[in-house]
């Protein structure tokens, strides 16, 4: 350093004062290290400033302005999502504890506040779903997906099971086409929309989807059910967050599912999803029913699968007539051929008397034919009275419109473990629909490797052909057609080129045509040098 006054390179430090001073002319030079002397030697010193850090007065320094601003924002983001205080503290403290004590600030921060309120919320079987989350942090859900698998693996948890009832509890009461109906209809239709939901789980619905769409779905078919008008399906998608889309594929899947359960009515070939809310009181009512009814224990012929129950296949056979409507009566049947009279001549009947029956089918056959003979007796006779009987039926289901057609009584309204679901019996017993779909597609694929061999070795013993059927077929193998579409299409062209590569059928089924290609196909021709090319 050069001298202020003399411009000489003579600076040392005092010894005494601590300053800075020229040898050459005795100057002082400007203070470096301000040290404030008040109150004479012994006074309080003042406090050195350095780059980054603030002082101690009034002004909080960076750590606890940090801090300070990371808790308002947890208070925040929590009274927004409208969580209580006790979760307001769990996320406060998971955050605590994944972030050492420093908290933080930027664009991160308000994702892993709300990461850590769905693993908060999942912990407690309070499902909130992430697009919810993602909608109030302004975050998407992809991002918001990742940082709740960080923190999960972080803090090494096991999370349950998303739990689909809840779920719809929660956009049920949060609904707002909901608000004005009377509280009795309000607690009847939470009631129908869990039953609906748990059967939709039996049928498999839920496996390997989103829920919500599922239950927009079920919200709007409850609505149209019970006659509430103004409920749409884009309304209800956007209240809870799910896409329009996937939600109407939900709302007819769900349509198809109630189409089969309603087969087993006496008009069941005419409902359609057309009219499937028409008669959704009939059917719901019969799954009801059904899922109120006893297992039945199953005879040890059963479970081997070498016999039937022969009571059963007896009373279902040669059941007369069966009226349905409001009031369910059965005519008598002609059973009666079969029960056993003892000694003292009392007809009794039982299940062990019925199996060690032996009846042989001349037997079964002689007594189907007399009953059939007496039916087609009577039924000149009855022919007016059956007319008769059509009248009253229709007036009965006239009346219907004031038929308490649904119970609660079922043990599928209330929220049900999965083992349970699947033990109950609704009328259907279903396959995954993502299954059913992917065995299609499995099957497509192999009749389209059939067709594919077929045109290459056609192609290949060209020679051995006729050659007034070779004339017929261009390069591709495929045959000449006027004024006819080609039933060829881009898969058909994939799996013919990975056949010619020699690429498994095995694989091939599987329907990965991007990553075959990639491996068999353009890796192969890359590896070609441009001489051989």
């Amino acid at each position: 350093m050069s001298c202020n006054s003399c411009r000489e390179g003579s600076i040392v430090r005092d010894d005494v004062t601590g300053c800075l001073v020229c040898s050459w002319c005795g100057a002082a030079q400007g203070f470096d290290n301000y040290d404030a002397q008040i109150g004479g030697l012994n006074g309080p010193q003042g406090t050195f400033v350095r780059l980054g850090t603030s002082g101690t007065g009034s002004t909080l320094n960076y750590k606890e302005k940090k801090i300070f601003e990371a808790n308002k924002l947890i208070d925040d983001f929590t009274f927004r999502l409208d969580l209580n205080a006790a979760d307001c503290t769990k996320i406060r403290t998971m955050i605590e504890k994944i972030t050492e004590g420093e908290f933080g600030q930027g664009d991160w921060f308000p994702v892993l506040i709300g990461a850590c309120a769905y693993v908060t919320m999942r912990k407690d079987n309070s499902s909130m779903s992430m697009a919810e989350i993602a909608s109030v942090i302004g975050c998407d859900v992809h991002e918001l997906g990742r940082m709740i698998a960080r923190v999960v693996d972080f803090l090494n948890l096991k999370m349950p099971a998303f739990d689909i009832v809840n779920s719809f509890k929660r956009a049920f009461r949060n609904l707002s086409s909901f608000n004005d109906i009377a509280r009795d209809k309000l607690d009847m239709m939470l009631k129908q929309g869990i039953f609906l939901i748990q059967c939709a789980v039996k049928w498999f619905l839920t496996t390997g989807r989103r829920p919500l769409p599922l239950v927009a779905a079920v919200l709007v078919f409850l609505a149209e059910v019970n006659g509430i008008e103004g409920v749409k399906i884009e309304s209800v998608a956007r209240e809870v967050h799910a896409a329009v889309n996937t939600c109407r594929k939900r709302y007819k899947e769900l349509l198809e599912a109630l189409v089969k359960v309603a087969q087993a009515l006496p008009w069941g070939k005419d409902v359609t999803t057309k009219n499937a809310v028409k008669n959704a009181q009939f059917i719901i009512h019969h799954m009801e029913l059904k899922s109120m009814e006893k297992p039945v224990e199953k005879s040890w012929n059963d479970v081997n699968g070498a016999g039937f129950d022969l009571e059963d296949v007896v009373n279902d056979c040669l059941r007369k007539d069966v009226e349905y409507g409001a009031d369910v009566n059965y005519k008598e049947n002609d059973t009666r051929y079969f029960e056993l009279e003892d000694r003292s001549g009392s007809s009794r009947s039982s299940d062990g008397d019925v199996d060690t029956l032996k009846i042989s089918h001349e037997c079964l056959s002689m007594l189907y034919e007399k009953f059939s003979d007496e039916a087609r007796c009577g039924k000149s006779i009855g022919e007016s009275r059956k007319a008769n009987e059509r009248k009253r039926r229709r007036r009965r289901f006239e009346l219907l419109t004031c038929w308490d057609w649904w119970n609660g009584k079922s043990e599928l309204s209330k929220k049900l473990l999965l083992k349970q679901i699947l033990e109950k019996d609704v009328g259907m017993n279903a396959l995954p629909p993502s299954f059913v779909q992917g065995c299609i597609a499995l099957e497509r694929r192999r009749e389209k490797i059939k067709a594919a061999k077929k045109r290459i070795n056609r192609i290949m013993n060209l020679a051995d052909a006729d050659a007034s059927e070779t004339s017929n077929f261009n390069f591709l193998g495929k045959k000449k057609r006027k004024k006819q579409v080609s039933e060829f299409d881009w898969e058909d062209f994939v799996i013919e080129t990975l056949l010619l590569h020699q690429v498994g059928v095995e694989e091939i089924e599987k329907g990965h045509y991007n990553t075959l290609l990639d491996l068999h196909v353009f890796n192969s021709v890359a590896a070609v040098p441009r001489r051989a090319r």
